[in-house]
Order: structure tokens, then C-alpha cells, then sequence
């Protein structure tokens, strides 16, 4: 240890720069190890975007017919319709929605879940099997 220490004062004495790079690239990796932590830290959490919330809609079908039948919901957002028939007197014993590429069953006292994205502005138009009885989805 004693011939180490010896030849780093004889090197120090020969070449001084080279001694005080040494230094200075050792204050700077210190330096560096030291603040690595805090920037980790001090960067902004990104948080990811959460997804739009559903849009439910209830609806019925009674003797009167969809009811409501004009309903309107957001471009780009989940739609769930949550459809009960109520009565037997009805065509409507199902639920189409051409333009999602949906035909859904409608059994009698029994809640049905329809669920859709629209993807553009403008109207859906939805109907009983026999295109009968309908009504709009205004999409905004």
C-alpha cells in the first residue's frame, strides 16, 4: 500500500493535469450518482387517460312504442342501452340498429344490454324486426 501511495504522489508530481482530471471526472460521476435519484424523481408522472365513462340509457317498450324514442349521446363514447319490453302487444319483440350491425332479442319483463361506439356525428336510426315501430339515436 505504502509503494501506491508512493508512485500516485510520484505521478501526481510528474503530470499534476492528469491528477486534477482525475479528479475532476471523479467529483462529476459522483456528482451524477448522487443526483440521479432526485431527477428520477422530479420527472412528471404521466398518467394515462381514462376512458370516457358509458353513456347508459334506459329504455322500454310499451304499447306506445321505444320509449324514449329519441335519445342523444356523444360521438366517440360507449352507449349502453339497457332495453325492457313491457308489453306483449308490440312487434317489437327485438331491437335493430342497422348502422352498428345490431339485433338484439327483446324478451318480455327482461332488461337487455345493447352496447355501441358511435364513431361519427349524425342520427341512428333503431326499429322493431318488422321496421315498424322506430326511433332516433342523435349522435353529437
Amino acid at each position: 500500500m505504502i509503494g501506491l501511495d508512493r508512485r500516485l504522489s510520484d505521478e501526481a508530481s510528474i503530470h499534476p493535469e492528469t491528477t486534477d482530471m482525475q479528479t475532476k471526472l471523479l467529483a462529476a460521476a459522483l456528482g451524477l450518482a448522487l443526483a440521479t435519484p432526485f431527477i428520477a424523481l422530479a420527472t412528471p408522472f404521466i398518467a394515462q387517460a381514462a376512458p370516457p365513462p358509458v353513456q347508459v340509457i334506459e329504455m322500454q317498450v310499451t304499447g306506445a312504442g321505444f320509449v324514449p324514442d329519441q335519445i342523444k349521446v356523444t360521438k366517440g363514447q360507449k352507449v349502453r342501452l339497457v332495453v325492457t319490453r313491457k308489453t306483449e302487444r308490440t312487434c317489437a319483440t327485438e331491437i335493430v340498429i342497422k348502422d352498428q350491425g345490431i339485433n338484439q332479442k327483446l324478451p318480455l319483463d327482461k332488461a337487455v344490454t345493447v352496447e355501441f361506439t358511435p364513431s361519427k356525428s349524425g342520427q341512428l336510426r333503431y326499429a322493431c324486426g318488422m321496421d315498424m315501430i322506430s326511433g332516433v339515436i342523435v349522435v353529437e
